[in-house]
């Protein structure tokens, strides 16, 4: 096992006292189940530009682009999320809140309203 001074990011880990590893794993799996949720987003996005769908091409195009950021800001969040939450356990102070869930809140509704907007105009 290694001691705390030689594992990365050293932000983190050099701060603090060593949190009940139950927490800390707990702070693993959610970071692992956003980068889930930013691939099923990017995957979302291929789809929309592989598949023909009734939509205009522009709407089309901008959607998988929406998509597609949407996937790695999530991505970007979920990381910065786990090392806030995992120093904040290290430090004692309160839980941070996610923004990640208002980018992918965001994401889907605008993928859903332009779906459900092409398949009601015919495209």
């Amino acid at each position: 096992m290694s001691a705390p001074d030689d594992r990365w990011p050293r932000s983190v880990y050099h701060r603090g006292t060593e949190p009940d590893p139950r927490f800390s794993l707990a702070n693993e799996r959610t970071f692992l189940a956003w980068v889930r949720t930013g691939l099923a987003l990017l995957a979302g996005s291929a789809a929309v530009d592989a598949l023909e769908l009734p939509l205009a091409d522009a709407v089309e195009t901008a959607l998988a682009v929406v998509l597609a950021l949407a996937a790695l800001v999530t991505a970007t969040v979920a990381w910065r999320s786990w090392a806030l939450t995992e120093r904040a356990m290290r430090e004692g102070r309160p839980l941070p809140s996610n923004p990640a869930m208002a980018v992918v809140l965001l994401a889907v509704v605008v993928a859903a309203l332009a779906l459900a907007l092409g398949t009601l105009t015919g495209g």
